[in-house]
């Protein structure tokens, strides 16, 4: 199996979102990262990224919450361009796991026309709930015709423990994870948004936007549990880990 790390795009946001001791006028670069598992029963991509639109008019898809919420993308720093690098196209995705669906992890679900999307179904019944756009679930994003198959707890993908996914609630109520297992580059922890920044874990801090600061604290707990036995943790939105990985055709064996 191959991983290939690819951008989902970038983001500018006020820093203090995520490290809640920061100036709120003090903002931060976030990388939005996508990954690509080339496994023999299929191509598995976990989380999707921003729409391509929004590095153009983010407002017209997002609303408000491009304010809060700022794409500083190039045009080509989208999962569909990144996708070209390794020679594929949409419909060779058979499986597109979404971490939770905020709209910069499933912005591009909608061309994965011939994926089952996977996704904790407590995640699935909040954004699917009356006041999940007040939440930020925004259906333009998630809710696509594709089928859904919603998980409720640890699943191994193709039960070979390759691709493990992991609920590591807090962030949102159905924040799962994905504990990844290479032949030669090792175990991978691919965290999303359950610790977006390395800071986070090793400040033990809890971002301004967590759902459940309890929950979020339990999971980094877990994740700590997790690279203790030697797996390296993928942090969802920090620049200086992105900077230090391969991406694209380099891939991780």
């Amino acid at each position: 199996m191959k991983m290939h790390v690819l951008s989902g795009g970038r983001l500018r946001m006020r820093k203090s979102v995520y490290l809640p001791d920061a100036d709120r006028a003090e903002t931060i670069d976030l990388p939005v990262s996508c990954y690509l598992l080339r496994h023999a029963e299929g191509n598995v991509l976990f989380d999707t990224g921003c729409h391509p639109t929004t590095t153009t008019d983010a407002g017209a898809r997002w609303g408000a919450m491009a304010k809060a919420m700022n794409p500083i993308s190039q045009p080509d720093e989208n999962l569909i361009t990144q996708l070209e690098l390794v020679g594929l196209t949409p419909l060779d995705i058979d499986v597109v796991v979404n971490s939770h669906f905020h709209s910069d992890h499933c912005g591009c679900n909608e061309f994965f026309k011939r994926a089952t999307v996977i996704c904790h179904r407590k995640e699935l019944d909040a954004a699917s709930a009356a006041d999940g756009v007040q939440k930020g679930y925004l259906p333009i994003d998630w809710q696509q015709p594709m089928p859904i198959e919603a998980i409720d707890a640890e699943r191994d993908l193709y039960d070979d423990g390759r691709i493990v996914l992991m609920p590591l609630p807090g962030h949102t109520v159905g924040m799962t994870a994905a504990l990844v297992s290479l032949d030669r580059s090792g175990a991978f922890l691919l965290a999303s948004d359950a610790v977006p920044l390395q800071a986070n874990l090793d400040r033990e801090l809890n971002p301004r936007n967590t759902w459940d600061a309890e929950q979020s604290t339990r999971s980094m707990e877990e994740v700590r549990r997790i690279a203790a036995g030697g797996a390296q943790v993928l942090f969802g939105h920090d620049a200086d880990q992105w900077a230090s990985l391969r991406k694209g055709q380099d891939a991780y064996d």
